[in-house]
């Protein structure tokens, strides 16, 4: 980590050649009297050695600081660490069902490339499971598909039930008969009157063909009725297509006319027509122009009927309606069994689905590009991932390197991890390779810590620079250990002094005029200066003054060890 802590003056030891109190034999369980002799001696020591620095010799007072000068010089600020060289992928091969290896086409130290098969194992147990898993998946989309047949025909059957529900009359004219009474249970098919349009009556007679052949519908007619000086005048609605022979053994052709009834005509009459100059070749009976049977669409009971014998109807008028029947329970019951179905089908795809990735199970790919580093099955071996910690056998098949680049982390501290940046030169050395040095750049600055004892640190990524075969080629291998240097910043020239030297609260001890000797010794203490600095950046032995000193002032450090041993000395 980056030295930005400044070290502290450590405490004295006490005189060691004072004189020791005389051996006195230690009373059982009483340590006491020892340790206040012993407590009384270093006070003693601490005392003399304290008097020796204010008042001792010059020759002590000499010894007792070490001094440099403030100089202005290059500086680099950087952040130190440590870390373990790591290919920038790896995969640890694994199975995942249990077999025999049929191939495994690779070697050691052989390339591989990303989805390269690896091992192939026998599959012969899961195709058989596969294909029962492909039968029950058609078995439920039958089902499927007759539930769904089910309940589109009972919403047709509910649609035109309730289209069927209202009895409507099918023809204009009179209601001859009536068969049924509001009440009763009518299936569909049975009749519910007759229906006869009185007001207009047809008449059937043979032309000869010869004549009829220019007829066409619509045309004027006159009718005759028989008995009658009555003459009616109509139109043809209808010409037969074909020819009969009629009386005489002559081609005749039904004509049919239809004219409006006075009051007196029934079926019982008959007449003659003419149309144009042509006459009817015989008499015919008349009939009523419309006689229709009205009957049931629906099944149910009938609710209510408006129409008694006699009464006149139009085409289309309604006369009555069915009490409508409840289906929803049925369809309830049929999205029941069409939901049903659909679920058996989900779960036999699921099925289907979880066979097929087994199957692929039985294939082992390559994961990533890179080179064989371990190969622990060869064809013929069984694998059986769920007991190969218990029986000893390997946990990995293989294991794979992606050696096209080296990389590695380090942890840096929480209070230098706003320093770091994607990009910034690090300076690398391995612990097993004296004298050589590799270049890296921060690839990755993750925020998610680690706090121990806390005290949280972030890791670094690191990528060396090169290849990986080239650092390989330099003796760099994947496992060894470095030590990094994260280059900060290039401070360039500025004014610094050894970072030991600046001592709590950012003060320097500064020598003052007449307080150093021609050989730089301190020769009067009183001359020393203790001055307030500010501080700017750091590096691992130096650190920036900006404003406090000047150049080529000196500065001093107590020499803790020297005054200890001038008080040992005594003088």
């Amino acid at each position: 980590m980056q030295s930005t802590e400044l070290k502290q003056p450590t405490s004295a030891p006490a005189d060691a050649d004072r004189p020791a109190p005389a051996f006195q034999p230690p009373k059982k369980k009483k340590k006491w009297p020892k340790r206040l002799v012993i407590l009384a001696v270093v006070v003693l020591a601490v005392f003399l050695g304290l008097r020796l620095l204010t008042g001792g010799s010059p020759a002590a007072l000499a010894g007792a600081y070490l001094s440099d000068t403030a100089l202005v010089q290059d500086m680099t600020v950087a952040i130190s660490g440590t870390g373990t060289v790591q290919p920038i992928d790896s995969y640890k091969v694994t199975a995942l069902v249990k077999g025999e290896i049929l191939s495994s086409p690779f070697e050691e130290g052989q390339t591989v490339q990303k989805d390269d098969v690896l091992f192939v194992l026998d599959a012969g147990d899961v195709e058989s499971s596969l294909k029962q898993g492909q039968t029950g998946v058609e078995q439920a989309q039958l089902g499927v598909e007759s539930a769904q047949l089910s309940y589109d025909s009972l919403l047709r059957t509910q649609r035109d039930n309730a289209k069927d529900r209202q009895v409507k009359a099918n023809a204009t004219g009179v209601v001859n008969k009536v068969y049924v009474d509001p009440g009763d249970n009518v299936a569909a098919g049975t009749p519910i009157a007759d229906i006869l349009d009185r007001d207009n009556m047809k008449l059937t007679v043979p032309f000869h063909a010869a004549d009829a052949a220019g007829f066409y519908v619509g045309q004027p007619a006159l009718v005759s009725v028989d008995g009658t000086s009555e003459t009616l005048s109509g139109s043809i609605s209808e010409l037969s297509a074909t020819n009969s022979v009629g009386p005489g053994g002559t081609l005749v052709r039904n004509v049919t006319i239809v004219v409006t009834n006075p009051g007196a005509l029934s079926p019982a009459s008959t007449g003659t027509a003419s149309v144009g100059p042509a006459f009817s070749a015989a008499s015919a009976s008349f009939a009523y122009n419309a006689s229709k049977q009205l009957v049931a669409k629906y099944t149910g009971e009938l609710e209510r009927l408006d129409i008694k014998e006699g009464d006149r109807v139009t085409d289309g008028q309604v006369v009555g309606e069915f009490k409508e029947q409840n289906f929803q329970d049925q369809l309830d019951a049929a999205v029941i069994t069409l939901k049903n179905a659909q679920l058996t089908l989900k779960n036999a795809r699921n099925n289907l689905e979880k066979l097929q990735d087994s199957l692929e199970n039985y294939t082992i790919t390559a994961p990533i590009s890179g080179t064989i580093i371990e190969k622990n099955y060869k064809a013929g071996d069984n694998v059986d991932p769920s007991t190969a910690a218990a029986s000893g056998a390997p946990a990995f098949m293989a294991v794979i390197y992606d050696m096209t680049t080296l990389t590695f982390d380090l942890s840096i501290n929480e209070l230098d991890i706003g320093k770091i940046r994607v990009g910034q030169e690090v300076e690398v050395s391995a612990d097993a390779l004296d004298g050589k040095t590799f270049t890296g750049r921060v690839d990755k600055v993750n925020i998610n810590g680690t706090t121990v004892n806390g005290k949280t640190t972030y890791p670094v990524t690191v990528k060396l620079e090169g290849s990986g075969e080239e650092l390989l080629a330099q003796g760099l291998y994947p496992g060894m250990n470095i030590s990094a240097r994260v280059i900060v910043e290039q401070a360039g020239s500025v004014l610094c002094v050894p970072v030991e030297y600046v001592v709590r609260g950012n003060k320097v001890l500064v020598a003052g005029e007449g307080a150093l000797d021609e050989n730089g010794n301190v020769t009067d203490k009183s001359k020393i200066e203790e001055r307030q600095v500010t501080l700017g950046r750091s590096s691992e032995e130096y650190i920036e003054i900006l404003d406090g000193l000047e150049e080529g002032e000196t500065v001093l450090l107590e020499n803790r060890a020297s005054s200890v041993m001038a008080m040992m000395m005594g003088g």
